[in-house]
């Protein structure tokens, strides 16, 4: 019992880093924009991350996260599992906890997969490298896939909006094609992503269709709203400019990065609690285990609670350090991102939102010169991602010789 209370502890601070850094990094650029307050962010994150968490979190989790290693090694010594799964979440969850408080946006996917890497190293686990190889080619494609598509999304923003002689009602007109577009994608990601625990299993046609048909809706909404707004210069001026128009755009996309990330990453935080609880319950190890609402309810809670008590660097980094941001450039990314992954995920790449994010960032900021980004923090960001998974695993390799050499008789 001893055990499994620890490890409840050691998964409810993998939470709590992970909404201190992962959450923090996806609602950074709506804090940078001023789109939200600090306290806006933290709240909307939190029931949105929550909601994900657990409403539509992973029920059912691999006993190894991502597949790395092979659980049946260990069916005839499975403290050797428990012991390695505690090691894996300590040692992610304190790399997090120092990224975090070095204003780093790191992957928590990569952190948990590098520890996970490491056990499955020193027990001599049945690594699987091809998945290793792939995660290391996510470092550049979802970065670089993001990144370009926020480049040529806020190039066409600037050059349809901001360059027009008139750039509130060029926003007010085109606005509704960009709400249909938001719309119909997130609808499009929760279908595909967000909601995989319903089994809403349908068919690309029909998905594109229930997606688009929605999104149609309410881009129509807008068209009406917008027309009329237009017909009143004085408000369209003082209340409908341009960037109040892209403050509602980006702030709904980073609701849905928010739970999405829920509902799709808690397994991050409590994927290898869940293991515990299932070999110290049966005695017997799974290649798949159910994961208990208590499970998710840690996870959850503990996301909420690190956003708020320590998010705000992350924040920091992400919506001023890279570059300046305004609602406009933070929609962008945070539409740019949001496509990335659900395109990567359809096509079987594991790609990091928080790679996603960060690479869109640095497309829109290249879309202003390469004089408005701030190259030192990039440069620390991608170092901080090249060393996330050999670091975790030498954690992971330290703290698990440790607990056989005091707890394993």
């Amino acid at each position: 019992m001893l055990i499994l209370i620890l490890a409840s502890v050691i998964g409810l601070y993998m939470a709590w880093n992970i909404g201190a850094n992962d959450v923090a990094n996806a609602m950074g650029t709506s804090v940078g924009s001023r789109a939200l307050t600090f306290r806006q962010a933290v709240i909307l994150a939190g029931i949105f991350e929550f909601a994900g968490a657990v409403l539509v979190g992973s029920h059912v989790t691999d006993t190894v996260r991502k597949g790395i290693v092979n659980p049946m090694a260990f069916v005839d010594e499975p403290q050797l599992l428990i012991y390695g799964m505690l090691a894996a979440l300590i040692a992610s969850a304190l790399w997090l906890h120092l990224a975090s408080h070095l204003g780093q946006p790191v992957s928590t996917t990569h952190s948990i997969v590098g520890s996970i890497f490491g056990f499955g190293l020193i027990t001599g686990g049945a690594v699987k490298w091809a998945t290793m190889g792939s995660i290391v080619a996510s470092w550049i494609i979802s970065p670089l896939v993001s990144g370009l598509i926020g480049f040529f999304l806020f190039m066409f923003v600037r050059k349809m909006i901001f360059s027009s002689r008139r750039p509130n009602a060029a926003a007010a007109r085109i606005a509704p094609y960009f709400i249909t577009l938001v719309v119909a994608i997130l609808c499009l990601s929760l279908i595909y992503k967000g909601l995989k625990n319903l089994h809403l299993n349908l068919p690309l046609p029909t998905a594109l269709l229930v997606s688009i048909s929605i999104g149609a809706v309410v881009g129509v909404a807008a068209y009406f709203h917008f027309t009329h707004r237009r017909g009143e210069a004085s408000t369209l001026k003082d209340h409908m400019d341009a960037e109040h128009i892209f403050k509602y755009l980006q702030v709904t996309t980073a609701c849905y990065i928010a739970f999405a990330h829920g509902a799709n990453d808690v397994a991050n935080a409590v994927g290898p609690l869940a293991a515990i609880h299932s070999v110290y319950t049966t005695g017997e190890v799974s290649m798949k285990v159910q994961m208990p609402m208590w499970i998710l309810l840690i996870g959850g809670g503990g996301i909420v609670l690190g956003l708020a008590m320590f998010g705000r660097r992350v924040m920091e980094t992400i919506g001023k350090k890279i570059t300046d941001m305004t609602p406009s450039r933070g929609f962008s990314a945070e539409f740019s991102a949001a496509t990335t992954v659900l395109v990567c995920s359809k096509i079987g790449l594991p790609v990091s939102t928080t790679h996603a994010l960060v690479g869109a960032v640095i497309g829109v900021g290249l879309a202003r010169g390469l004089a408005a980004l701030q190259m030192q923090t990039v440069k620390k960001i991608y170092g901080s991602w090249l060393a996330t998974i050999p670091a975790t695993a030498g954690l992971t390799i330290l703290f698990f010789l440790l607990a056989k050499w005091f707890l394993i008789p």
